[in-house]
């Protein structure tokens, strides 16, 4: 397995990875990101999201990592944020997960972050198990809070 950046002519694989993501965690009709805003986000001039893919030997597309740096004022270092970890169904159980986590993790240490931080669904039990078992402590105290649509058109508007 080879695990490099995605590049442009992967647009198709990463729309692809992102409708089966949203599809194992039982949301597909909300994932609405047109290839025109994935360009953007990744390949623009100035990218603040990053895909990591993860391919066989024979260059088929096996899972992806979409990650970003957030910053904790607390350790005031930056930390790398996963925002979606996906293995194709057909690859699981070959530690592609694996080797895309402890990719992630090097990222974090050269890059001097002091965090790796994602969040996964409380009914994704596999999921749960896996992170536990590279050492993640799942931190039950803290609640996802979200202003999306009109409750954030309404804020803004003050």
């Amino acid at each position: 397995m080879i695990i490099r950046r995605a590049r442009e002519a992967d647009l198709e694989v990463l729309g692809g990875f992102i409708r089966d993501l949203a599809h194992y965690e039982r949301a597909l009709e909300h994932a609405q990101a047109t290839p025109e805003q994935l360009h953007q986000s990744f390949f623009g001039p100035s990218p603040q999201v990053y895909c990591d893919l993860i391919e066989s030997d024979e260059g088929v597309a096996a899972g992806f990592a979409v990650w970003f740096l957030n910053y904790s004022t607390w350790t005031g270092t930056h930390g790398i944020y996963l925002e979606d970890l996906f293995v194709r169904p057909e690859h699981r159980k070959q530690r592609i997960g694996l080797a895309l986590m402890q990719a992630l993790a090097r990222e974090a240490k050269e890059r001097g972050c002091g965090r790796f931080l994602w969040q996964v669904l409380d009914w994704n039990e596999p999921a749960l198990r896996f992170y536990e078992s590279l050492g993640a402590t799942v931190l039950r105290e803290w609640l996802t809070v979200r202003v999306d649509g009109e409750a954030l058109d309404r804020l803004a508007a003050g």
